[in-house]
């Protein structure tokens, strides 16, 4: 019983942790102001830029803990899957957290009162943001995704449909990654966010399936 009740109890934390990495979807709406070429000469407040960075921060912290939560249970179905699990989403919010620096940046400059001289600067960093974006938030969630599909797939902790939707679902966005890459589609286009939708269902589901049901007890 008290394993059963430790098992739950992870798998609670881990579904809370992957609900919170979708906590940064409004910065699609706080992010535009500071994409603006003459942002950093114009007036008004970083609030919307400042509650953007908080809230990917809290994403980044999330995205490690969900591989960090799981690992006690996946590292029993395969060890170096489960640490290359929890590697791979180390370096995914570690390129949150430089993405967010370059962006606060851009309001450090504009608060200093850099003007002019620093839009060089400031087109720079926001460049430098949306670069690390696809790296982080395309290229290593589809590998983040890929491993944990599998991993949960042959372990069978999840029913085996919610498995493929990630597995599956690595492909297009990796597609999408580097299609982008190579200027076949835009970075913001609808091409490259619907390369995005099953990984999205995947670990939004995921996340549900985990608060709600927990592992399936007859394989733990």
């Amino acid at each position: 019983m008290k394993k059963m009740n430790a098992n739950r109890k992870t798998a609670l934390v881990a579904g809370v942790c992957y609900v919170l990495t979708f906590v940064s979807i409004p910065t699609l709406v706080l992010y535009q102001a500071v994409h603006d070429p003459n942002y950093i000469v114009g007036q008004g407040p970083d609030t919307a830029v400042v509650i953007g960075g908080i809230l990917e921060i809290i994403v980044a912290l999330a995205g490690i803990s969900t591989a960090v939560v799981l690992y006690p249970v996946l590292r029993k179905q395969h060890e170096s899957a489960a640490l290359g699990l929890v590697a791979a989403r180390i370096l995914e919010s570690g390129t949150i957290f430089v993405g967010v620096a370059f962006l606060l940046s851009i309001v450090t400059l504009r608060r200093a009162g850099a003007g002019a001289n620093a839009l060089v600067t400031s087109h720079a960093l926001a460049i430098l943001y949306d670069r690390i974006f696809l790296l982080g938030q395309s290229f290593m969630p589809a590998i983040c995704d890929l491993l944990l599909g599998v991993m949960l797939y042959r372990s069978r902790l999840v029913p085996r449909g919610l498995s493929l939707i990630g597995i599956i679902g690595a492909v297009p966005l990796l597609a999408g990654y580097f299609a982008i890459q190579f200027g076949l589609i835009g970075q913001h286009s609808v091409l490259a966010g619907l390369s995005a939708l099953l990984v999205a269902l995947f670990e939004f589901s995921l996340g549900l399936y985990l608060i709600i049901k927990g592992f399936k007890p007859s394989q733990l």
